[in-house]
């Protein structure tokens, strides 16, 4: 996976002063590169009873999508609030920057469903932490977290402790 580092752009002061943000639109848009991330996603969870892979606002709709497709696994989106059009959950959480809310609909899952949850970076956790709220709100099961990238000096896996944590690319 270190191949992938030089896929994934740097930018110094996005979104304000004193953050280094990952972009991986860059990675996204080498075909070759994104299909070995959704593989390798995909070998680590075929053949494991996962229902559905729910994903976070925005970048992560783009990971879960494909993985879900892959593992033949439903795929539910976890967004900011006011995006859902119908009844929802939701969970505030903080940001490496600000504050936020997460929504889900109501009817994302069958109570007891196996649930994987995945995003494009782990940075404090706190989004991700807000997710797992969610999820577990609607009574599944969350099997593991995934992400494609991991901030570690930020030590959000921390923050996460007690949930099995999978970082394809760490920072």
């Amino acid at each position: 996976m270190e191949n992938l580092k030089d896929k994934i752009r740097s930018i110094p002061d996005f979104p304000k002063k004193g953050i280094l943000f990952r972009d991986i639109t860059t990675l996204l848009r080498d075909g070759k590169a994104f299909a070995q991330v959704i593989d390798a996603f995909a070998e680590r969870y075929s053949g494991k009873r996962i229902d559905a892979v729910a994903s976070i606002e925005a970048r992560g709709f783009i990971i879960g999508g494909a993985l879900a497709c892959r593992i033949g696994a439903g795929t539910v989106p976890i967004r900011k609030k006011g995006k859902l059009p119908w009844d929802t959950c939701e969970a505030a959480y903080d940001l490496e920057y600000g504050k936020d809310t997460l929504e889900i609909h109501k009817d994302a899952f069958h109570k007891g469903d196996n649930v994987l949850i995945a995003d494009d970076l782990l940075a404090t956790g706190g989004t991700m932490s807000a997710a797992i709220d969610l999820v577990e709100q609607l009574g599944a099961n969350v099997v593991e977290l995934a992400f494609m990238i991991e901030l570690e000096e930020l030590k959000g896996r921390e923050k996460l402790a007690g949930y099995s944590v999978f970082s394809l690319i760490k920072y």
